[in-house]
């Protein structure tokens, strides 16, 4: 029995429902991980229960993806514009990521996942950021879904931050202006060396991108979910799936 067959069994879920192309999967999920703190509030709990509840799904997602074959797992964790958040849930989400960071072979499981992070690590504690380096480290060579957790991530800082570093090797004579292009900026984002996404979902009911990969996503397909993130189940992301698959990419053309 295969994988997705136990899946089905054990989730008793109708396998025709999901009747996905296995051979035509997305490479690149990303993911913004939106209505934790509402889940909470519905539930009269704290707003760091529901971050909380988030993270502890967030394992369950990226090892379901792995599982049926995608590469490339992007999360929108915590975003530029995430400081402007109460100090206390602030914290709360700074321990969430360090926990899971310092915690990253158990989160695992043995499985061979590759874990990295995009965005501007320089304002994150020093305990973090070498946690991040620790975690890049022990898991650079892993061959299965490479997880990118966008930490301290903004779209348009990510531009500007590529723009940077193409005026240094402007003014340093290693380029000309004139001969400046897409692949150029492109290959200084932080998904540099990484396909752009194909799929983009949403969870929580808004219908924003909230500054997360805008350059990668010019030609992404969105599905968007009023689930709440920490509701978001496995079944959801076969729907998203088979979604895609329906939808015809033509990249500008005809």
């Amino acid at each position: 029995m295969s994988f997705l067959s136990r899946f089905f069994k054990k989730n008793n879920i109708d396998n025709e429902n999901f009747d996905i192309d296995y051979n035509n999967l997305p490479v690149h999920i990303a993911i913004i991980m939106d209505g934790n703190g509402r889940w909470a509030k519905e539930r009269r709990l704290p707003r760091t229960v529901g971050h909380k509840e988030g993270s502890n799904n967030l394992d369950r997602i990226a090892h379901f993806c792995g599982e049926i074959g995608i590469k490339y797992l992007t999360v929108y964790a915590f975003s530029t514009e995430n400081w402007k958040r109460p100090k206390s849930e602030v914290d709360t989400l700074m321990d969430l990521l360090l926990d899971y960071l310092k915690n990253a072979e158990s989160h695992m499981r043995g499985r061979s996942v590759r874990i990295r992070t995009i965005g501007d690590s320089s304002a994150l504690s020093k305990e973090i950021q070498e946690q991040i380096v620790r975690v890049t480290k022990l898991t650079e060579n892993n061959s299965g879904l490479t997880l990118n957790i966008a930490i301290n991530y903004g779209g348009r800082d990510e531009i500007v931050h590529a723009v940077k570093e193409l005026a240094r090797d402007v003014a340093e004579g290693k380029i000309k202006c004139d001969n400046i292009d897409e692949t150029m900026i492109t290959n200084r984002l932080y998904t540099g060396d990484m396909p752009d996404p194909d799929l983009l979902i949403r969870p929580g009911g808004e219908k924003r991108i909230s500054n997360f990969l805008i350059w990668q996503s010019a030609y992404t397909e969105f599905w968007y979910t009023d689930v709440l993130w920490p509701d978001f189940q496995k079944e959801h992301i076969l729907e998203a799936i088979k979604e895609y698959q329906k939808r015809n990419r033509r990249f500008g053309g005809v």
